[in-house]
C-alpha cells in the first residue's frame, strides 16, 4: 500500500511514519500544496496513494483546502465512492465545526485527534479493510 503523510510538526510525522511504514511505503510532504502535489504526481506515475493521513492546521494551503482539491483531482478523473483515496484527517482542534468541515465539506473517510494513537489509527485503517 502507499500512503502519503502530510504533516508540518517534525514529531508527529516521525511518529506517523514509525507507526505506518510496516504497511506500505510512506512519502512525506510538510504541507497541504506538497500533498496534492504528491497526490498529483502518483496517479501521473500510475501508482496512487491508497491512504493520506493530513494535518488540518498546516501553513500556506491546510489540510481541509488540500482535501478539497485532492477530491476535485479524483472527480476531473472518474474516480468515486470506494475507489478514492482513504484520507484521515489528523487534528488537535476536535471541535464539532472542524469535525464537520472534514467530513461533509472536505470528503474525509475519518478525523482522528491528537496526539496520535498508534492503537487507534491501526483501527481506523483496518475498518477501511486497507490491512487485514
Amino acid at each position: 500500500m502507499k500512503i502519503l503523510i502530510v504533516e508540518d510538526d517534525f514529531v508527529a510525522r516521525r511518529t506517523l511514519k514509525e507507526i505506518l511504514s510496516p504497511y506500505g511505503e510512506c512519502d512525506v510532504v510538510v504541507d497541504g500544496e506538497e500533498a496534492i502535489q504528491a497526490f498529483q504526481l502518483a496517479w501521473d506515475e500510475r501508482a496512487p496513494y491508497r491512504l493520506i493521513c493530513m494535518d488540518i492546521m498546516m501553513p500556506h494551503v491546510d489540510g481541509q483546502e488540500s482535501l478539497q482539491r485532492i477530491r476535485e483531482v479524483e472527480r476531473e478523473m472518474g474516480v468515486k465512492g470506494a475507489d478514492e483515496t482513504r484520507v484521515i484527517m489528523i487534528s488537535a482542534l476536535d471541535d464539532p465545526k472542524t469535525v464537520v468541515d472534514a467530513f461533509y465539506r472536505g470528503g474525509a473517510t475519518s478525523y482522528i485527534v491528537k496526539p496520535i494513537q498508534k492503537k487507534k489509527l491501526i483501527e481506523e485503517i483496518r475498518s477501511f479493510g486497507l490491512i487485514a
